[in-house]
C-alpha cells in the first residue's frame, strides 16, 4: 500500500517552477499593498475618529463616540490582516521553494495559500448571508406602513 502511494509522486518541471515564481512575486507585491492599505486604514481611522469627536458641535444621545470608532476600525484591521499575512507567507515560502527546490517550503507555501482562500471564502460567506439577513429584513419593514 505504501509503495502504490509512493508510486504516485508529482514531479515540477522547470516550466511550472518559473510559473511558481512569477506568481510568488505577484503575491508579494499584494501583499505589500496590502499591508500599506491596512497602515493608510489605521492612520485614516484614527485620524478621522479624532476629527469627528473633536469637531461634533451636536451632542446627542446617539451619537458613536470615537471609542467605538477605534473599536470598529480595529476589528476591520484585524479581519483585514489575515489574508494579506496569509497571501505574504505563500509569496515567503514560496520563494524558498523555488530557490531552495525545498518539498517542505512548497508544503508550507501552498498550506497558506490554502488557509488566504478559505479565510476569504467564509467572509465572502458570512457577507453574503448578512446581506440576505438585510433583505428579508428590509423587505419585510416596506410593508409595515401600509398595514400589510
Amino acid at each position: 500500500m505504501e509503495n502504490a502511494q509512493e508510486s504516485r509522486k508529482i514531479e515540477i518541471d522547470q516550466n511550472t517552477l518559473k510559473h511558481l515564481n512569477t506568481l510568488r512575486k505577484w503575491t508579494m507585491f499584494h501583499a505589500i499593498l496590502g499591508f500599506i492599505f491596512l497602515g493608510l486604514f489605521i492612520v485614516t481611522g484614527v485620524i478621522a475618529g479624532t476629527f469627528l469627536s473633536a469637531f461634533s458641535t451636536v451632542k446627542t444621545g446617539s451619537e458613536i463616540t470615537d471609542l467605538s470608532i477605534l473599536i470598529i476600525i480595529f476589528i476591520l484591521a484585524v479581519a483585514y490582516f489575515f489574508p494579506v499575512f496569509f497571501l505574504f507567507q505563500f509569496s515567503k515560502h514560496s520563494a524558498h521553494a523555488v530557490h531552495e527546490l525545498s518539498k517542505e517550503e512548497l508544503h508550507k507555501a501552498f498550506k497558506n495559500l490554502k488557509a488566504y482562500f478559505i479565510y476569504l471564502g467564509v467572509i465572502i460567506i458570512l457577507f453574503l448571508s448578512l446581506y440576505i439577513v438585510v433583505l428579508i429584513v428590509s423587505g419585510k419593514s416596506l410593508g409595515f406602513p401600509n398595514g400589510l
